[in-house]
């Protein structure tokens, strides 16, 4: 393939593209991240010249395109325009890589085939932090996601995040293309890049055996949490539904649920769970809170909680809005020119209320940029939205665990809402010594039946494994689940997934899921919790200037 033409550079981007899209949901073939790249790097090896890194760059666009129009055409539903300039915006990061590859990356001599593999895999990972961190960054479906049902081999994802089992893939295919590349220069001899590679891989497999059995071991305490999804329907971000259908269905869910967990006599089943939670945004109902901490909420939210309460004690977890308020006499009210929050409302069984307000806003979502100085964009939304926008939310603050009582334990609740559980550096910064769990409320209605859910749960359940914290995930519409440490979602009694589905194992569904997690009582800190994306911004670094200073050491000996 070094002399082959360029239609054959472009059928192996385009041949890249389509293998890496098949990774994730709804494909799922996990095991092409073996080989996934192989025919985008075999094809940038093959560019010569002084333009060869506008040519990398070209070919790496080409496949990266294909693979985010392909994984991304969810978008679709929500948004024609955003599932075309995505795709077209995300692939300028696979072009880099192309650049980099076809020009900086790249070694004739035939002992330098691992550093070549380390420094592109190094500027691979260094690129999907970038693309995650970049304009608040979109990290969605990075190379190691496509470990998320591969349970042995994602627990090095605590080592250096998910990014690095993406370096991890794109090293071992690295590996196999100089080798091949010396095979048809007919250069034999003992290979030790393969050897090296591949016993990389089988350490990457006895670390996962090891890390889940040490984690079957540590000494823990059970929850168990009620999780109520509703399935509410939705057109973008108009719920169809009115505000009474809302609450009149998490009211008899939740009943129907806890009432099955009593005795004909009335008495609370020991399953009875310590927790019960509901997606974001589940109350239509405000609430108002003073910066004393004084709080109040709608009457029809009061309605709604005092009406599940009659079943018995729990404390309850559910999305709402917030709004800045201030004291007027006796009342409270919203203070003029107010902030709006996307909360997570914790109340006790005695009603003692804590709120988290969501960090990470969605762009167009949650909040649109300079649109007071450009009108434009909020005609945008709305015509996209369906909605008339009200107004951008305010992003929290706080990096506090919640502590919720369950049991006679406190456990700290890391609190997520939305997206946020795909975004490690976020989530890492709420790890704390103790029982923990990461808490999610989200609704992917947005995005209808599509594979934006499942795409959302495969990227999210490796917080879990990169801060060994067990997880609960509770959507509108999406997946509601439990997963332990080890990012699995079986049950440790009866092994059965601990994942809302209906009979046809669709996790479309309106329903309840009593879940059952062992919490740790003093949790492993992993790398990846202590140092966070520091350990690939190293090696990003390193990979970038080890290229650039042997080819200059290159260029240097060849001009004597």
């Amino acid at each position: 393939m070094r002399n082959g033409s360029g239609w054959i550079r472009i059928v192996a981007a385009v041949l890249s593209g389509l293998l890496v899209a098949g990774l994730f949901p709804p494909f799922d073939f996990s095991a092409l991240a073996w080989v996934a790249m192989l025919p985008l790097l075999a094809a940038l090896g093959t560019l010569e010249g002084k333009h060869a890194g506008w040519k990398g760059f070209s070919i790496g666009y080409l496949a990266g395109m294909v693979s985010c129009l392909i994984q991304l055409r969810w978008l679709a539903v929500v948004s024609p325009l955003g599932m075309v300039l995505l795709p077209l915006y995300l692939g300028i990061f696979w072009g880099l890589f192309g650049a980099f590859a076809a020009k900086l990356g790249k070694s004739e001599s035939a002992g330098a085939s691992l550093r070549v593999a380390f420094c592109q895999a190094a500027v691979w990972a260094g690129l999907e932090w970038l693309r995650g961190w970049l304009f608040t960054g979109f990290g969605w479906n990075g190379l190691g996601v496509a470990f998320h049902e591969a349970r042995v081999m994602a627990q090095a994802a605590d080592l250096l995040g998910v990014t690095g089992l993406s370096l991890m893939l794109v090293f071992f295919q690295s590996v196999l293309v100089q080798a091949g590349w010396q095979l048809v220069r007919r250069k034999p001899g003992m290979r030790w890049d393969l050897a090296v590679a591949a016993l990389l891989v089988i350490s990457m497999y006895g670390y996962g055996k090891a890390r889940i059995a040490s984690e079957a071991r540590a000494e823990s305490v059970q929850l168990k949490t009620l999780l109520v999804q509703i399935n509410i329907p939705q057109d973008a971000a108009r719920v169809l539904w009115t505000d009474l259908q809302v609450h009149q269905a998490y009211e008899d869910e939740t009943l129907k649920a806890l009432d099955a967990l009593k005795s004909p006599q009335g008495e609370i089943s020991p399953k009875w769970p310590d927790w019960v939670m509901w997606p974001e945004s589940a109350l239509t109902g405000r609430i108002l809170r003073t910066a004393e901490g004084e709080w109040g909420t709608w009457q029809i939210n009061l309605d709604t909680i005092s009406q599940v309460r009659t079943a018995g004690p729990f404390s309850l977890i559910y999305g709402v809005n917030e709004l800045e308020a201030e004291k007027s006499g006796e009342d409270l009210v919203m203070k003029p020119k107010g902030r709006a929050y996307n909360s997570i409302a914790v109340m006790s069984p005695e009603d003692k209320l804590q709120t988290y307000r969501k960090r990470h806003l969605v762009i167009f979502g949650e909040t649109i940029p300079f649109v007071d100085s450009i009108p434009f964009l909020k005609k945008i939304y709305e015509q996209q939205a369906g909605v008339e926008f009200g107004g951008s939310f305010t992003p929290g603050d706080s990096v506090e665990p919640l502590p919720i009582l369950a049991g006679g334990t406190v456990i700290g609740a890391i609190p997520t809402v939305c997206f946020e559980d795909t975004v490690g550096r976020l989530v890492r910064q709420f790890t704390r010594t103790g029982p923990q769990v990461i808490i999610n409320v989200t609704n992917d209605g947005w995005f209808k039946q599509s594979p934006a859910a499942a795409q959302h749960f495969a990227n999210a359940r490796f917080r879990a494994i990169e801060l060994r914290r067990p997880m609960l995930r509770c959507a509108n519409s999406g997946v509601s689940a439990a997963l332990d440490s080890t990012g699995s979602a079986d049950d440790p009694n009866s092994w059965k997934q601990q994942i809302l589905m209906d009979e046809s194992r669709s996790h479309f569904t309106r329903g309840s899921l009593l879940t059952e997690l062992r919490i740790p009582l003093q949790p492993s800190f992993s790398l990846f919790a202590v140092i966070g994306d520091w350990g690939i911004l190293g090696l990003a670094a390193t990979g970038l200037i080890v290229a650039v200073f042997t080819r200059k050491s290159g260029q240097a000996a060849a001009a004597h």
